[in-house]
């Protein structure tokens, strides 16, 4: 089957025309790697909360009714009155399941088996919605959809291979596109020869990528001159060998690094839709720290946008063929050489990813506009309530109807409910006011902060 490809960037697809019970799995995105998870866990504070990201989205991506969206930790409720009165979103219903309950789920014949939390999973049980999606599509995914005798969106092969970086990079150097000098590493002690060959091909510094990971988690950089492999944990070989890549920025010869842009996709039983274009913010360790749109290097048309959808239109396509449906992105890195731009792709996630949420959410109060999402970690927790006040009181707290503003799309919790890091999302016209905005605020806060890894 072949699927439809289309470009109708700065507008929203049509999305699912389905409801659907929607669990937040976000601590599944390493398929049964325990060490990829207990390094997310050590990085990113409060992983648990990041699953209400989902709760703006959920009734746009899904347009049926009567949606139920499963979350790992009970969400911020004064943003959730924000969305629903303020914003006038249509919000899911929700319920609670931590993960590490959702991991050890024990399904035999058709019946969920959990003492502790039986409510929930008979909630779960007797909801009326269709279908089944996740965060990813892992096995206990795929068997509590079974229980509940409801279809998942995507198979559990799409969605994991999806988000394989090995298999993609070998699809797209068979189809004769530009990759990254890759050489594969069987386990640590492969890695210092392969940095050693790269020395010579001129690279100061190459990258190990494990096959699957996320947020910084699976990926470590290396000066080639120590050719060192200590650094690199077990865990990324977990699902076979690691690429050894070469790296692109002005430490090679004539490379001058101009960014990191990401094409977000949705792909349904017959489409594939390129809907935005969007930019990576990344640290001085190229860590994802937030995302932006439009991208200010190249415009609609020129040589650079033609390639990333030429590319992303070969990139989709697999995804599609393997299986994977939903919103997903793929990431390049653009570099100029000589005079000469080059385009590669870097990876896909084929998941709701961190550039899912602003995007929909801005594409769906302001299509066509610009936009500028950053996550922000202060110094000492804030009461939500606080937060929202100071920000209306201002005038700068989005509401429908304004062409610039500050959305908060989700805040991540302490134990005793204050704000210790957020993700908010600069609205506007253009670039410049989304990155006034976001500089008035810092001003206008009573405290300081910091931009934090996603």
């Amino acid at each position: 089957m072949t699927v439809e490809i289309k470009n109708i960037q700065g507008q929203l697809p049509a999305f699912w025309d389905r409801n659907v019970i929607f669990f937040a799995n976000t601590q599944s995105i390493f398929y049964n790697n325990i060490g990829g998870l207990n390094s997310l866990k050590q990085l990113i504070k409060g992983v648990d909360t990041y699953g209400g990201r989902l709760i703006p989205i959920i009734n746009i991506l899904f347009k049926r009714d009567n949606n139920l969206l499963v979350l790992e930790k009970l969400p911020d409720q004064t943003l959730l009155r924000y969305f629903e009165e303020d914003l006038n979103l249509s919000l899911p219903n929700i319920s609670i399941l931590s993960h590490s309950v959702y991991d050890t789920l024990l399904i035999q014949k058709d019946k969920f088996i959990h003492d502790e939390i039986n409510l929930t999973l008979t909630k779960i049980h007797q909801h009326n919605a269709t279908w089944v999606d996740g965060f990813v599509s892992d096995n206990t995914l795929m068997n509590l959809a079974k229980a509940l005798n409801k279809p998942t969106i995507s198979t559990l092969e799409g969605s994991k291979n999806g988000n394989n970086k090995f298999m993609l990079h070998n699809t797209l150097s068979e189809k004769g596109f530009p990759v990254f000098d890759t050489l594969p590493a069987s386990s640590p002690d492969d890695v210092p020869s392969c940095i050693a060959t790269l020395r010579k091909k001129g690279y100061s510094k190459a990258v190990v990528k494990a096959q699957i990971g996320a947020s910084g988690i699976g990926i470590t950089s290396l000066a080639t001159a120590s050719g060192s492999s200590s650094s690199i944990p077990e865990h990324f070989f977990f699902e076979g060998p690691c690429m050894v890549q070469g790296w692109l920025d002005e430490t090679v010869k004539n490379i001058r690094q101009l960014g990191s842009p990401s094409i977000q996709m949705f792909l349904d039983d017959n489409t594939l839709s390129l809907y935005d274009i969007t930019e990576q913010i990344l640290n001085v360790n190229c860590v994802h720290e937030g995302n932006l749109s439009p991208p200010s290097y190249f415009n609609k048309g020129d040589c650079v946008y033609e390639e990333l959808f030429r590319q992303a239109a070969t990139a989709g396509p697999w995804l599609y063929e393997l299986g994977y449906r939903g919103t997903a992105s793929v990431d390049f890195l653009v570099v100029e050489r000589g005079g000469g731009i080059e385009v590669r792709v870097c990876e896909i996630n084929a998941r709701i990813t961190g550039a899912t949420y602003p995007s929909v959410i801005a594409r769906y109060f302001l299509p066509h506009d610009a936009w500028l999402m950053r996550n922000i970690r202060f110094a000492k927790p804030l009461k939500d309530t606080s937060l929202l006040k100071l920000l209306d009181q201002e005038d700068y707290l989005f509401h429908p109807g304004m062409q610039t503003g500050v959305l908060p799309i989700n805040f991540n919790l302490d134990e005793d409910g204050n704000v210790q890091k957020g993700q908010f999302l600069c609205l506007g016209k253009d670039l410049d006011d989304c990155k006034a905005i976001l500089k008035e605020i810092e001003t206008m806060l009573p405290l300081s902060w910091h931009y934090d890894r996603d």
